[in-house]
């Protein structure tokens, strides 16, 4: 049976980490993986502290409660449980569209260097083989689930991939664990579902091991991937002035055009997203090799895009959700999120900063069109429009960069330029304190 000494190899490799977590959904594979973690650290107690993070997508009926039971089951444990409450926005499929949020409230949890368990086994491998090879994946697809994958500024491991659901049920059984069941497994109207309940028990009645077989295939592929990858060779990965991640349009003109995209996909699973099918691809090399300096082809995958701007292409971000009204009220002290733009605050400086008087607070707007504005040390005033365009802006930013105001008096464009204002102080006078308005853009979703 599945012991926690089976983990022995993976997790000594990571005791440098400064930070375990869990993904902890309360279902069988994650609350496994959370005591089989629990119990190693209790015999290797030089092992990094270890916490939970429980996603509460709000999609069940019984969502509150799958909270409240991993929750307490931590409390059992006495392991810390991060509980975080996302609004899923369908774009499509509505199961791919949970596992971006998940995966978006995971990049902005990991602090540097920190490692995040995810509780995937053989069968989940066996059945993403599957789906991929009906949605006609190449090489790279094929080769599955990575084992460990970087994640934000921290790292993603699945240390259960080599072992069955079956084990893991077996585990459970004989440690007493309670766990939640989602009916939403039981719908055959998900491919993954129907696939599982209904294609590869039969495959197992005919090859009982047949998850051996594939994982055994897995594995060569991976090790063709990599070879085709290194054959290739991995793009630099470049960044947009608002920090998308991108690589160089030249590392694309390739003669070959299987070369050039073997290149764009091992960039792609590096930024932990998985490549479009094969014929998208190449239409979007053919596209960035016959159009202008100036073009700007976009490949839409359906959970992120790719543009080209300039001489690369990047990334872009997701949607642009202007808040009610276009406009927010921020007091010092105060933060708000802004979905397609990120986390705004007003954070208190020492010196070289805005000066705001008691009750006074910023109005944060967003371009209407035909705004302009006067800059320190430049003569006259000057059109937002060509200011984006001179300071490098990608076009998919440019209505979402925000517009600091004290009344109607201009301050700032987000945090790349002060606008001439005697608001902006070297030190704060007697008894006042200045504030600095704060811009973290928004996590980039990724996932296998």
């Amino acid at each position: 049976m599945l012991q926690f000494t089976d983990l022995d190899k993976p997790l000594n490799a990571l005791l440098a980490a400064p930070h375990w977590y869990v993904a902890y959904s309360g279902g069988l594979d994650s609350t496994v993986l959370l005591h089989l973690l629990h119990c190693w650290r209790a015999a290797n107690p030089e092992a990094p502290a270890l916490g939970a993070i429980h996603i509460n997508h709000g999609l069940q009926p019984a969502s509150g409660a799958w909270q409240r039971h991993c929750e307490a089951q931590c409390r059992a444990w006495q392991l810390p449980c991060i509980t975080c409450a996302v609004q899923v926005q369908p774009r499509g499929s509505m199961e791919a569209a949970a596992r971006d949020e998940r995966y978006r409230v995971f990049e902005e949890r990991l602090a540097a260097g920190a490692v995040l368990f995810m509780g995937h086994h053989l069968d989940d491998q066996i059945e993403t083989f599957f789906l991929r090879l009906l949605r006609g994946a190449g090489v790279d697809g094929l080769a599955g689930m990575p084992r460990q994958r970087d994640l934000g500024m921290g790292t993603l491991v699945r240390p259960l991939l080599d072992f069955p659901r079956a084990e893991l049920e077996s585990y459970a059984r004989h440690h007493g664990l309670a766990f939640v069941e989602d009916p939403s497994n039981r719908d055959t109207a998900i491919d993954r579902n129907f696939l599982r309940s209904r294609v590869l028990p039969v495959l197992g009645a005919r090859w009982p091991s047949y998850r051996q077989l594939v994982a055994r295939a897995i594995g060569h592929l991976a090790t063709a991937s990599e070879v085709v990858t290194a054959e290739a060779g991995l793009p630099e990965t470049v960044h947009s002035r608002m920090g998308d991640p991108g690589l160089r349009v030249s590392r694309l003109l390739e003669p070959l055009q299987e070369v050039a995209a073997a290149r764009l996909r091992a960039w792609l699973a590096v930024q932990g997203v998985r490549a479009p099918d094969r014929a998208a691809l190449l239409e979007f090399l053919r596209q960035l090799r016959v159009a202008p300096a100036d073009g700007k082809p976009r490949l839409d995958c359906g959970q992120y895009a790719l543009r080209r701007y300039r001489e690369a292409i990047y990334l872009e971000p997701g949607p642009f959700a202007p808040p009610p009204g276009g406009s927010i009220s921020l007091a010092p002290g105060e933060s708000c999120t802004v979905d397609g733009v990120g986390t705004l605050s007003l954070q208190q400086c020492r010196a070289d900063a805005l000066w705001l008087s008691p009750g006074e607070r910023l109005t944060v707007r967003w371009r209407e069109g035909g705004e302009c504005f006067r800059l320190p040390g430049r003569p006259g005033h000057r059109s937002l429009k060509s200011l984006m365009q001179e300071w490098g802006v990608p076009p998919w930013w440019r209505s979402r960069v925000p517009l600091a105001y004290l009344g109607e008096e201009a301050l700032a464009v987000g945090d790349i330029a002060r606008c001439e204002s005697s608001r902006w102080r070297a030190e704060a006078p007697a008894g006042g304190s200045l504030w600095q308005l704060s811009w973290k853009r928004p996590a980039r979703a990724g996932s296998d």
